[in-house]
């Protein structure tokens, strides 16, 4: 379970009251793989899971209706805590500027889900987007086990993220495959979001679709260079869970020097492009 630093409206405030300089940004973990970054005075949400649930084990930090400063909504694909409905089309209400991006796939869901389809932009893999606040958005295929391909595209996304002089990726939920670390070299990453929760049979057969290991993270963290690694997508589900530490161990042994953080949920995190 995640420590929790703040949550509600005093979270939102922080957010929305955080001066950005140019060639930094800020981000706070939700838990899971569950993200605000403020770039510039551009505030995006990645992967919004904020309904209630027995099983959490880090609580939501805020509710949609708190949330009326989004401007931006990258949903990586369709799982319960990556795209979930109630937050979603409480967020929509709730920051009726904000746009929604989503696989190419998962238009009719989004729709289903209420978001409109003039606040909607769909991306494939390699595609990018042109978005407000100066922030271009690369779709990223993602190998949740497989690629499940279907004739619109790919519907298991991660998001390079470019904006105010700093780049940021999201992996969404994936495996380490051959070709994405090749693939992302085309950039300078100064912050990377990566799961480490792991895969194995007694998941899998259980219907839980597994990410990579902490030491696949690492590899892929420390081959790019990363500026700042994140570990992910450990904390929310006692099944589904993994120690943060390992991570930190394994990447200080094989790639010493190499940054990252592992804190609380709701902490105010700086990165930059230095």
């Amino acid at each position: 379970m995640a420590e929790v630093a703040l949550q509600g409206e005093a979270l939102i405030s922080e957010i929305s009251g955080s001066e950005v300089a140019p060639g930094s940004g800020w981000f706070w973990w939700h838990g899971q793989h569950s993200f605000v970054l403020k770039l510039g005075s551009t505030v995006l949400y990645i992967d919004p899971y904020l309904s209630p649930n027995p099983d959490r084990q880090t609580p939501p930090l805020v509710t949609p209706e708190q949330v009326t400063h989004a401007d931006l909504v990258l949903c990586t694909h369709d799982h319960a805590d990556h795209i979930d409905p109630f937050a979603l089309a409480g967020i929509a209400r709730a920051s009726p500027r904000a746009l929604f991006v989503a696989p190419r796939p998962h238009r009719q869901r989004m729709l289903d889900i209420g978001i409109p389809a003039d606040r909607l932009r769909l991306l494939n893999h390699d595609e990018t987007a042109a978005l407000p606040g100066g922030i271009r958005v690369t779709a990223v295929k993602a190998k949740h086990e497989f690629f499940y391909e279907t004739p619109d595209g790919f519907p298991y996304l991660g998001y390079v993220i470019e904006g105010n002089g700093v780049t940021a990726y999201h992996s969404g939920d994936t495996v380490l495959y051959e070709g994405l670390c090749t693939y992302l070299r085309r950039w300078k990453l100064d912050v990377a979001f990566l799961p480490i929760n792991g895969r194995d049979a007694t998941r899998y057969r259980a219907g839980c679709i597994g990410n990579m290991t902490y030491q696949e993270a690492v590899d892929l963290a420390g081959e790019l260079q990363v500026g700042l690694a994140v570990p992910s997508h450990w904390d929310m589900f006692a099944m589904n869970s993994e120690d943060p530490a390992k991570f930190v161990d394994y990447l200080d042994a094989k790639y010493p020097g190499a940054k990252c953080w592992v804190g609380r949920a709701g902490e105010r995190v700086l990165f930059s492009g230095d």
